[in-house]
């Protein structure tokens, strides 16, 4: 034992002298080391806001965490603990060790003298197009790096494909700006030197086959000086820090709250509190795929359209008010609940809006149903044909049917009527499965108190103002008239 000690200190003394950083055969590590450190009033608590991480040029973006900190300081952990918390979303992982460039033949010889942990060392422009490609909703074929052999598999790549969340992860993701600029959010993993130098030691002699000696020996002559040089001094630009890394339980579940917060809201919700998008899954994203197919079966548009009207009219129904209300349970026992909101009446605009009444019936037994008819004509469309509401329709709530809001413009004369008729704005829920952010901005705009209910927002209206990526006339689609 005090022999295998007095061999390690010899191997962290003896690593100095003249050695090459990243691809610089011919020059020496000539960053000079950074005095700037961060003080415990820079922790966790401290982040700058991060309300702004969205800009509204963002729209329907993936949300991009990057994520750094020293070597084997528990990146990775904290990756893989934000994505299991995700699970209901598509999140995909990027190592920055993926991009690192393949040594030459000269530098093969010399790769003990190789500092991998130089800004030299990564193929940032590819790591680059390889991020823009995915915020673009690309696919991208990922490099695999062999650290055994120090090249990149040249028949190999990993496929990753477009997500809700990308996370970038790597010892030098914030070093250079332009890589930064890519990130909605930046974490950085502190945890003691110690530590992590333990856990490079079992890391690089388990799973990349070195001995101890030569780990110790490139800790000391390249890590070390790297994190000093460039890690650490790239802590300045992190929005949030976690210290212990993994084991900070409490700063990655607010980690992942703020995720998803920024996940569930559109850009547009930000900008009218009025408008709620009920909270995307695997199964309201898998039901918009299988409506908006083109080929999809009239039975079954028919069905996985009426699962998610239900849901809408759900979640519409949760925006009324209620009264506390007392029962006694079967046991005896008091229950205190809620009771529903009595004053209550659909109207649909017809046709299209007809198809939501099925689930609002569903939902409040013997409710009233109004109907609207409106003339639409391209963009300007506002003729009222026909209108046969409840008499007492101002004394009522009123849940608004109309599947699909486009420009807004029948909207506005449908809401229009139901104030003329004594409706307060403030009375009215638009239920919709999907909106075009034109038809919002419409509706918003002229009927701030109104509350505007959707399943997705789509990107935009087309020349001929249909919703685009959208669904088609969905009238036409649900009632079997499109032929």
């Amino acid at each position: 034992m005090p022999e295998e000690t007095t061999s390690i200190d010899y191997v962290m003394e003896a690593a100095s002298g003249p050695h090459f950083s990243g691809l610089r055969l011919d020059g020496l590590l000539s960053s000079p080391p950074s005095s700037s450190t961060s003080s415990p009033a820079h922790r966790f608590s401290s982040a700058p806001d991060l309300s702004s991480a969205l800009s509204p040029d963002s729209l329907n973006q993936p949300f991009v965490i990057g994520v750094s900190g020293g070597t084997a300081s528990g990146k990775t952990t904290v990756c893989d603990m934000i994505i299991q918390q995700l699970h209901d979303h598509r999140v995909v992982l990027v190592n920055q060790d993926s991009f690192y460039r393949g040594l030459r033949p000269e530098e093969l010889e010399r790769v003990h003298e190789y500092n991998f942990d130089h800004p030299d060392a990564f193929d940032t422009e590819q790591l680059l197009e390889c991020m823009r490609k995915l915020i673009a909703g690309q696919s991208v074929q990922v490099p695999i790096y062999d650290f055994k052999k120090h090249q990149r598999c040249s028949d190999s790549f990993r496929q990753v494909n477009a997500s809700d969340v990308i996370i970038l992860e790597g010892i030098l993701v914030f070093h250079d700006q332009d890589v930064r600029d890519l990130m909605n959010m930046k974490i950085f993993v502190d945890t003691d030197a110690d530590v992590r130098l333990a856990r490079r030691i079992r890391r690089d002699t388990v799973e990349r086959g070195r001995d101890i000696n030569s780990v110790l020996e490139q800790y000391a002559k390249f890590v070390k000086p790297a994190f000093d040089d460039f890690v650490l001094p790239s802590k300045k630009y992190a929005d949030v820090i976690i210290p212990r890394g993994g084991d900070n339980h409490v700063a990655i579940d607010l980690i992942v709250q703020h995720i998803r917060t920024k996940l569930g809201q559109h850009d547009l919700c930000k900008i009218y509190p009025n408008v709620y998008v009920i909270q995307s899954t695997f199964q309201i994203r898998g039901m918009h795929t299988l409506i908006r197919d083109k080929d999809i079966s009239k039975h079954d548009f028919v069905f996985y359209s009426d699962r998610l009207i239900r849901l809408v009219v759900e979640h519409g129904l949760g925006h009324l008010p209620f009264t506390e209300k007392q029962v006694v349970t079967p046991t005896g026992s008091v229950y205190t609940g809620v009771d529903f909101c009595k004053k209550l009446c659909g109207v649909s605009i017809v046709r299209s809006g007809e198809s939501m009444e099925n689930a609002l019936r569903a939902c409040c037994k013997g409710i009233k149903i109004g109907k609207i008819l409106i003339h639409r004509d391209g963009d300007d469309g506002q003729q009222l044909i026909y209108e046969k509401l409840p008499k007492d329709i101002s004394e009522r709530h009123v849940l608004l049917l109309d599947p699909v809001l486009a420009t807004g413009n029948s909207a506005n004369q449908a809401i229009e009527l139901l104030i003329q008729k004594g409706v307060p704005e403030s009375h009215i829920i638009f239920l919709n499965l999907i909106s075009a952010p034109e038809g919002i901005h419409c509706v918003c705009k002229r009927f701030p108190a109104l509350k505007i209910v959707t399943s997705e927002i789509d990107a935009a209206l087309n020349d001929e103002f249909r919703v685009i990526p959208g669904l088609g006339e969905f009238g036409d689609r649900y009632f079997g008239t499109d032929d």
